[in-house]
């Protein structure tokens, strides 16, 4: 059997890098940050890809998440839009479990410098605007939920946790 992929999906800002890298860490799994790949694997940056269009953007993000599935045993966090197209998350399901990281609006409005997000560059009101937009498209995608609201250890244990959990029941 195939060793399943682990897929962190969240808003930007969640954490689903933090503790994905720490996750693959603590498992001994490679970690790929999803957006990082798509640049490398692109050659444009995200903020070139959305100049053009964000269909430009989203096209990438599809062939990344298509390249990414075909890997096994790894930990991916995925951008953030990523459930914006649910054949992304068709694809990440084929060889994946997908872990929706949820972390109050709030918290990441005052936590993340939206000025180095595309899509959060018009203001903190931007964070509530889209988590009211894909909080049903967040849930309806993952297979587990993961409240991030404590300390990075303690959400970094229970993610580990939760993973190995998972992992042995199937």
């Amino acid at each position: 059997m195939k060793d399943r992929n682990i897929i962190i999906i969240g808003m930007p800002g969640s954490g689903k890098t933090t503790f994905g890298a720490a996750l693959a860490e603590e498992l001994g799994r490679e970690f790929y940050d999803a957006d990082t790949y798509l640049e490398e694997t692109e050659g444009k940056t995200i903020k070139e890809l959305f100049a053009v269009s964000e269909d430009c953007f989203r096209d990438a993000e599809t062939r990344t998440a298509r390249a990414l599935a075909c890997k096994e045993g790894i930990v991916v966090a995925t951008g953030g839009g990523v459930v914006k197209r649910p054949e992304n998350i068709a694809i990440y399901k084929e060889n994946g479990i997908i872990i929706f990281l949820d972390r109050d609006p709030a918290d990441i409005a005052a936590d993340v410098d939206v000025s180095k997000r595309p899509l959060l560059k018009d203001g903190p009101q931007k964070v509530f605007d889209l988590y009211r937009e894909r909080i049903d498209t967040y849930n309806a995608s993952a297979d587990y939920k993961m409240a991030n609201h404590q300390t990075i250890e303690e959400v970094s244990g229970q993610l580990t946790r939760l993973v190995k959990r998972v992992l042995e029941y199937r």
